[in-house]
């Protein structure tokens, strides 16, 4: 992925990039055999042909290389193309519905990979907070971005927690993950709806 590389421990040199790009390809194929309770740090370093104390050097644990492998995926998701002739609702949720499917792509892929990576940013580890921080101020950002001038900074956070909430519903299997982005649109419309409404 063609991701700026930093881990949340250290600055890496072009070697040391290799490496950790090795455990983190390693790891999202281990997490998709094993599940995330399987999944060692261990078995990814093997994987990987690196030693385990090799590994720790880049990751602290599971969960800091599982936060560190979705923050690459969201990353890696073009900025939103507004299309302003879209037909939605209104505009507003149009440019905010089209945000969400283009993060839609995050969850590409083995359903298992991604599952995995919700459930380690809930983890207490202190090196997958700032992943947890970063994550969520990225999200925010697109939204923010695509609302312009007519951004709604409460519809903002209630449209970023919707969408966390509905990926950890679909991480502890309520629903689909590809269902995440047509759940997340229907409560857009729901809230822009209702608050044309009260006007």
């Amino acid at each position: 992925m063609s991701v700026a590389y930093e881990t949340t421990r250290r600055r890496l040199t072009d070697r040391q990039v290799e490496a950790a790009e090795q455990l983190l390809n390693a790891a999202e194929i281990e997490v998709e055999q094993t599940g995330y309770d399987a999944l060692s740090m261990r078995g990814v370093a093997r994987r990987a042909g690196l030693a385990s104390a090799t590994a720790y050097t880049y990751f602290s644990s599971k969960d800091h290389l599982l936060g560190e492998l979705l923050w690459r995926r969201i990353a890696a998701v073009p900025e939103t193309k507004i299309d302003q002739g879209t037909k939605y609702v209104s505009p507003l949720a149009a440019r905010l519905a089209r945000v969400v499917y283009d993060l839609g792509e995050i969850t590409n892929g083995s359903p298992e990979v991604i599952a995995a990576c919700t459930q380690a940013l809930l983890s207490s580890n202190p090196d997958v907070k700032p992943l947890r921080d970063r994550i969520g101020l990225d999200i925010r950002r697109r939204m923010t971005d695509a609302s312009g001038d007519k951004r709604d900074n409460q519809l903002i956070d209630v449209l970023v927690t919707t969408y966390f909430g509905a990926l950890l519903s679909a991480g502890m299997g309520h629903m689909k993950h590809s269902d995440v982005p047509a759940f997340v649109e229907g409560a857009l419309l729901l809230m822009t709806e209702r608050r044309e409404n009260l006007k």
